[in-house]
């Protein structure tokens, strides 16, 4: 296994939560560098004389003189001078914040490994916690540090020299026991955030999820609530609304996985139209609206437009779009509305089928991690040469998230590289420049790796999702023509909203408030008129249903 390995995750606020602690470190970044308060200073540490080489080493670092610093640190480390374990060790923690301070974050984390993976018996293992927790904010993927800190034992994260990141450290240990399914622990590192903590509402969304990994429901809500709260305590603070967004998502899907779909699509319907989440609520809202049967279908029918909006091409998933198709299609079906059903079946037959043949083209078209990295690339740069639905369908699902950090990752390394290139000749020509560059071109490597890997598992992924919302809907279309001939199976029948009369009968009622108008659709859509639109539907089913058939809730 290498390094930067990252684990799926089966609820998807981890993919959204990981973003948005990854943007938000990164624009911290500057500040974070300015406040390391890890012993800057070479007398920390071991007393032992160390040899010339080591003592003008570290007076190179407190001049700041950080690659003149680098050689001859590397030096000691590689046993080139006289100097016993104790001051190799030290040169070690002290090559590990050189490299830091000279922006080769990749080749940094790789000496501060070495202090990890030693335990507790090396000198510098407790002051290494701090520099994680800087390179946490710094890297774009910071999963390799989130498993470097998942080393320490909870009571090392106590001492006094680490107060100033010790709410960081639970955060990112709690991560890593989360990572590690190991969720008891988890939760009680994430509960040890304090509530004046930037860190406490990013740890109050993980301890929902991990409650929802565990089938806890009520008390994932609650930890869901508590964000809600603190996000209104706080005012019009702008750094708080993607939580409070992602903390009403995740309240809506937590509510509807236990059947709660009147408070799922209270919640659904709180996420914003700004909220990077949006798309996903409205298709998901569609699913609760459609639980609630009759009071819900025109919801879930008006949702379904919306998502059919230019607007929405490059934010709502392939596979979403298809199976919002799907539940169009069952809507009209329970209603006994058969053509309108078939309408929707050729729709979806119309863009799914083929597109799915497409994609899998995609996955088979080269077994090589790094070719389909590259042309994972220009389906993002909208360059691949695809037909524009199957460009535009790849490049929704690689922009999951947790994929983007790889992709993001990977700049910041030819970033590095490129830092390297510009760095002096001289410097450029040493042991541990070439230690550097060798890191470097390692690490992109095996990230490259990764990532064309997990893009092809996305594609491949998408094109199984496909698959099966094709078999569903030549299930659909046979029922549907069972339905037309009078001839439905029991059991089907009983899912049909049957009315007591010949008459057709209208499905839910379309209220218009003071704060609305009711405009008709007329084939234009609007931005301000997204997430309004609502279905007007008949009901047809009469005697041609069982005597006795449920009509499902209605208001």
């Amino acid at each position: 296994m290498t390094r930067r390995t990252v684990a799926a995750f089966s609820f998807s606020l981890i993919c959204s939560l990981s973003f948005i602690c990854t943007s938000n470190g990164q624009a911290l970044a500057a500040k974070k560098r300015k406040g390391v308060s890890a012993p800057e200073s070479a007398a920390a540490g071991s007393t032992d004389q160390g040899s010339p080489v080591l003592e003008r080493a570290l007076k190179l670092y407190d001049a700041k003189e950080y690659q003149g610093a680098s050689i001859e640190l590397f030096k000691v480390v590689e046993g080139e001078t006289p100097d016993g374990e104790a001051n190799k060790k030290k040169a070690e923690f002290f090559m590990g914040k050189t490299l830091y301070n000279l922006k080769f974050l990749s080749a940094s984390l790789t000496f501060f490994d070495r202090i990890v993976e030693a335990g507790a018996t090396h000198p510098y293992y407790g002051e290494t916690l701090k520099w994680l927790a800087s390179l946490a904010q710094e890297l774009s993927d910071s999963t390799a540090v989130i498993d470097r800190i998942g080393k320490y034992d909870r009571k090392e994260l106590d001492q006094p020299a680490l107060e100033s990141v010790k709410d960081q450290l639970y955060f990112l240990l709690g991560r890593s026991f989360y990572r590690k399914r190991e969720f008891d622990q988890a939760v009680s590192l994430f509960r040890a955030v304090p509530k004046e903590s930037k860190y406490y509402v990013k740890a109050k969304l993980f301890e929902g999820a991990t409650f929802v990994q565990e089938y806890k429901g009520k008390d994932a809500a609650e930890a869901f609530k508590e964000v809600l709260r603190v996000s209104t305590e706080g005012g019009d603070k702008p750094e708080l609304k993607p939580y409070e967004e992602l903390a009403n998502l995740s309240l809506a899907r937590t509510f509807y996985s236990t059947g709660q779909y009147q408070l799922a699509a209270k919640y659904y319907d709180r996420v914003s139209p700004e909220s990077y989440d949006w798309a996903n609520s409205l298709f998901e809202s569609s699913w609760a609206n459609f639980m609630l049967k009759t009071a819900g279908y025109p919801k879930a029918l008006g949702n379904i437009h919306t998502l059919q909006a230019p607007y929405f091409e490059n934010f709502v998933k392939p596979e979403s779009v298809a199976e919002a198709l799907t539940v169009r299609a069952t809507i009209y079906f329970y209603n006994c509305l058969y053509d309108r059903a078939a309408e929707a079946i050729v729709d979806f037959n119309k863009r799914v089928p083929a597109l799915a043949q497409e994609l899998a083209k995609v996955v088979q078209g080269t077994t090589d991690n790094t070719e389909f990295f590259e042309l994972a690339l220009k389906i993002q740069k909208g360059k691949s040469g695809l037909p524009k639905n199957v460009e535009r369908a790849a490049k929704a699902v690689l922009s999951d998230l947790s994929l983007s950090r790889r992709f993001d990752y990977i700049e910041q390394l030819d970033g590095e590289m490129k830092r390297f290139d510009e760095s002096e000749a001289a410097w450029k020509s040493t042991a541990v420049a070439n230690a550097v560059y060798t890191d470097l071109t390692l690490q992109k490597s095996l990230t490259i790796n990764e990532a064309g890997d997990l893009a092809r598992v996305r594609v491949t992924r998408l094109v199984s999702e496909l698959a099966q919302l094709i078999k569903r809907v030549i299930k659909i279309e046979y029922e549907i023509l069972q339905g037309e001939k009078g001839t439905l199976q029991q059991e089907i029948v009983t899912e049909q909203q049957v009315t007591k009369s010949n008459k057709s009968k209208e499905v839910g009622n379309v209220r218009v408030d003071d704060e609305h108008l009711f405009w008709p659709f007329t084939g234009e859509y609007w931005r301000d008129e997204l997430g309004y639109y609502r279905v007007k539907l008949l009901n047809k089913c009469t005697r041609s249903a069982p005597e006795g058939a449920p009509a499902g809730p209605t208001e």
